[in-house]
């Protein structure tokens, strides 16, 4: 298995995660661009929003609601957060595996650029 996030859903590389049930697993971001970043992944390899077919929408859907859960759980509801997701290198995706970045802890300015 060469996809990082399959093996983290696995457990078969290192990471602190901090949510998972039988569909997403939430995991702090190695290289956070935020004070709270975590990176919130389908168990199911989805290489990115491309890969989204009719079948998956409610994974998507699901993605979203354990983001808002893990934004209560860091105490960032209140105040506020950002949900990123990319596609592809010039969207800014590094990491080939479907993914819901979530960013808080600061003041989010806009364009994210």
């Amino acid at each position: 298995m060469s996809c990082v996030f399959c093996r983290i859903a696995t457990r078969q590389a290192p990471a602190t995660i901090v949510y998972e049930d039988e569909r997403a697993v939430a995991f702090r971001d190695i290289a956070p661009q935020a004070p709270v970043h975590i990176l919130i992944i389908p168990r199911e390899h989805i290489t990115g929003p491309l890969d989204v077919s009719e079948d998956r929408e409610a994974l998507i859907g699901h993605l979203v609601a354990v983001a808002a859960k893990v934004a209560q759980q860091e105490g960032l509801a209140a105040d506020g957060y950002r949900l990123v997701l990319n596609q592809g290198r010039n969207g800014g995706q590094s990491v080939f595996h479907l993914h819901v970045h979530l960013l808080g802890g600061r003041r989010m300015t806009w364009p994210p650029g």
